[in-house]
């Protein structure tokens, strides 16, 4: 159930001058305080939305993905300049060179 924020017009009570309630989408916004009866109003909360990122955004953020094709053999979809594309189990030199993408 989603999560609302409602702040207190007058005085505030123990619940504090902004407080959170989990109400269906279905039910009416709260007009007074359910505790002091106090006179209340809905605020829009910040929200947060995940897109999903391309092989592209993730190489650009930092992020390195390998994407399984056999059994110890790993295609790296997003490999930058000088890396191997396919990572092997047991050969050390198609390991992404992480000294490209960490920094201090």
């Amino acid at each position: 159930m989603p999560v609302y924020e409602y702040e207190h017009i007058e005085e505030s009570c123990h619940r504090g001058k902004i407080f959170d309630v989990t109400q269906s989408i279905h039910d009416k916004a709260l007009s007074k305080c359910p505790d002091c009866a106090g006179a209340l109003r809905k605020l829009i909360s910040r929200t947060s939305i995940s897109t999903p990122k391309s092989n592209r955004e993730l190489r650009d953020l930092g992020f390195t993905k390998l994407v399984k094709r056999d059994d110890g053999v790993y295609e790296n979809v997003t490999a930058r300049d000088g890396e191997s594309r396919v990572m092997e189990r047991g050969k050390p030199e198609t390991i992404p060179n992480l000294s490209k993408t960490i920094r201090d």
